[in-house]
């Protein structure tokens, strides 16, 4: 495995939209435990969309390779499976993006920069 950071992001459209807060709000403790409990859990994040009315965006960033795939070991990850597949999902699309390279937004000028080497 690797070093490298993981990110995961995720978007995730449920079947009613009408109980897409509640579910969220339901998973907060699924959350609040994912981040609190497991090593190498930087992020773990699933927000209501505030555009789309039926959508959840999931942000992630773990450590490592290891403590992503311990995650989906975990009783945490099963029971965010768990819930999501209880509220009923429309279809959802997810990715993991290795990340070999970080660096600040702003350089020391305050300015956003698309620079790497700051």
């Amino acid at each position: 495995m690797t070093d490298h950071l993981i990110a995961v992001e995720a978007a995730i459209r449920v079947a009613n939209a009408a109980e897409r807060d509640a579910a969220v709000a339901r998973s907060a403790p699924i959350q609040h435990a994912t981040r609190v409990e497991e090593p190498g859990c930087l992020v773990y994040c699933f927000a209501a969309d505030p555009v789309e009315a039926d959508l959840i965006q999931v942000y992630e960033l773990w450590q490592d390779a290891e403590s992503l795939h311990a995650h989906f070991d975990h009783p945490n990850y099963h029971a965010m499976r768990a819930l999501l597949h209880e509220i009923g999902l429309a279809g959802s699309v997810s990715r993991k993006h290795l990340i070999t390279r970080s660096a600040p937004v702003y350089g020391p000028d305050r300015k956003a920069t698309t620079d790497f080497n700051t």
